[in-house]
């Protein structure tokens, strides 16, 4: 908790520092860093999987853990990554580590892409 005071410099009239003229040493240049390039990553996840988890139509189901799903509401997806969705048609589904439990990854036919959990229901 504050105690509603504070304390510091109560002459008003002292000068503000310039931020006009910058110190000497910044206008000097700069040696040449070499760059890193960034790659995303989700924490725990290898990279690879992490990658393949932005562009679901690359990424191959597993082994087990797919599950059937029938649509309950019609979706439009959102972007490229997302599958479109009609009511009541049936899909395959599966997770991937790392992604956003609220998604799956759904397949219709050759057709691949994140489908909302909620729009789903889990068949098998």
């Amino acid at each position: 908790r504050f105690s509603g005071t504070f304390v510091g410099n109560a002459d008003s009239t002292s000068p503000l520092p310039s931020a006009a003229s910058p110190p000497a040493a910044a206008a000097a240049p700069l040696p040449a860093v070499p760059t890193i390039p960034v790659v995303p990553t989700i924490a725990g996840v290898p990279s690879t999987v992490a990658e393949s988890v932005l562009n679901p139509k690359e990424v191959k189901p597993p082994a087990s853990g797919t599950r059937k799903a029938r649509v309950l509401y019609d979706y439009e997806a959102a972007d490229s990554s997302e599958l479109a969705l009609l009511a009541d048609e049936l899909l395959t589904v599966y997770s991937l580590p790392g992604m956003d439990p609220d998604w799956l990854i759904g397949e219709r036919g050759n057709q691949k892409g994140k489908v909302p959990v909620t729009y789903l229901e889990l068949l098998s």
